[in-house]
């Protein structure tokens, strides 16, 4: 019994082979390398955006300030359509969040039961869509024959599904028991209120996953209103960041001349705020809900 007390408390560690530590060093230096390739850019990006245009021109501006300035940023908030289209695109991205979500989990629900008739035809079905689709015109023409050109809802309604996220989601709810549907069954719970009282939350964690998918594909739309849409009234937030980048360009022979190259990294970091702020809150739950739904067996 003592014996057994203290190889729980004195665990005997695993020596490593040779193939294992070298596995282990370029594991961590492609991990290294990738994180370097995603965190200085952005580094650059915020530095520069602070930083004296004449001095990001020369290029004496790495991942620090140079001569610290806030007046791209000034420059920026000075349009005020800017505020314009930042209520537009929260507007778009919660209402179409919350539409894309509840689209994914009552399309992902069904299929993820393996009783339903014709199961296998629906999934591929949808697995076809993500290879195949009618093209550009075809969907327009859908757009408008729905008379959905020019409102809001030519924003959300075009993009509303995804066959990924909804694969995503059906893979985490087959991973959990039968047993917990059999027992809401028997209970009196029919599919929905099963779904909803159930299934839903024991699956938090896919759900905020593709929650921040769908907030990110919204927050950064654009072609939705290019091709659907010509009220400035309803111009989302990067159509009036590209609008403000082209004004700056100016003529490079002007007294206010501002160089394009700090004004777009300036509306870079200034559109990207929103979404910075939101993901700390779902991060906890992202790696979770992305790898149990992959997990089989």
């Amino acid at each position: 019994m003592k014996k057994n007390i203290d190889a729980m408390n004195h665990p005997t560690k695993v020596k490593e082979t040779i193939g294992e530590r070298i596995y282990t060093i370029v594991v961590y230096l492609l991990l290294i390398l990738i994180s370097a390739t995603i965190i200085l850019p952005l580094l650059h990006i915020i530095s520069g955006s602070f930083s004296d245009p004449m001095q990001l021109l020369t290029g004496k501006v790495s991942f620090w300030p140079k001569g610290f300035t806030t007046s791209m940023y000034e420059k920026v908030l000075k349009d005020a359509s800017i505020w314009k289209g930042y209520l537009n695109t929260i507007l778009y991205t919660v209402l179409g969040t919350l539409i894309s979500v509840t689209l994914t989990a009552c399309a992902a629900y069904p299929l993820s039961r393996k009783d339903l008739f014709g199961r296998n035809i629906f999934i591929s079905l949808f697995i076809f869509t993500m290879f195949f689709n009618g093209g550009l015109i075809p969907t327009y023409m859908v757009v408008r024959n729905l008379k959905l050109v020019n409102t809001i809802w030519a924003m959300i309604i075009p993009g509303a599904l995804s066959v990924y996220n909804m694969l995503l989601v059906k893979s985490y709810f087959e991973s959990m028991p039968d047993g917990l549907r059999d027992a809401a069954i028997i209970d009196g719970c029919g599919p929905l209120r099963t779904l909803v009282r159930i299934v839903l939350p024991l699956s938090l964690p896919v759900i905020m996953s593709v929650t921040l998918f769908f907030m990110v594909d919204y927050w950064n739309s654009y072609y939705s209103y290019v091709y659907y849409c010509y009220d400035p009234d309803l111009r989302p937030l990067q159509v009036v960041l590209r609008e403000i980048i082209k004004k700056a360009t100016g003529d490079a022979e002007a007294e206010e001349y501002v160089p394009t190259i700090t004004v777009q990294m300036s509306a870079i970091v200034f559109a990207c705020i929103p979404i910075i702020c939101v993901y700390p809150f779902l991060q906890k739950y992202f790696t979770k809900g992305v790898m149990l739904g992959a997990i089989k067996g």
